[in-house]
């Protein structure tokens, strides 16, 4: 049997993607555009509600940079901005919702356990 690996050679796609989905608010602003469709900053900040502007604003610039979101500018005074999900994050939500589902499914199982490891650990 070959075993696989995933030597950090050049740009190991799965350490890409996994880094930038598994920071702390890539998910809930894709779960929150994807639930409720093109939205403006400020609706995003406060559907999430403990991200900080500048985070928020990072990671939109971030996900907007991997082309999972799409930002546009009209030219209003003041200025209007919404986001919404570009064709690849909306594919990619079936894969996250996966994910979420997977997490409310097992949360009460992963935080007895660690809650029982770490009364293990004390002792």
């Amino acid at each position: 049997m070959k075993m696989e690996t995933f030597l950090h050679i050049d740009t190991c796609p799965i350490r890409d993607i996994v880094s930038r989905l598994g920071d702390k608010w890539s998910l809930l602003v894709l779960a929150t555009l994807h639930a409720n469709g093109t939205m403006r900053f400020n609706d995003i900040h406060k559907s999430i509600g403990d991200v900080s502007q500048r985070m928020l604003t990072v990671t939109l610039r971030s996900l907007e940079a991997d082309g999972l979101i799409s930002r546009k500018i009209y030219a209003e005074v003041p200025p209007r901005v919404e986001y919404r999900l570009t064709e690849s994050g909306n594919e990619l939500m079936p894969y996250l919702n996966n994910l979420v589902e997977w997490a409310l499914k097992h949360s009460g199982n992963i935080i007895q356990n660690r809650r029982e490891y770490t009364n293990k650990m004390d002792k």
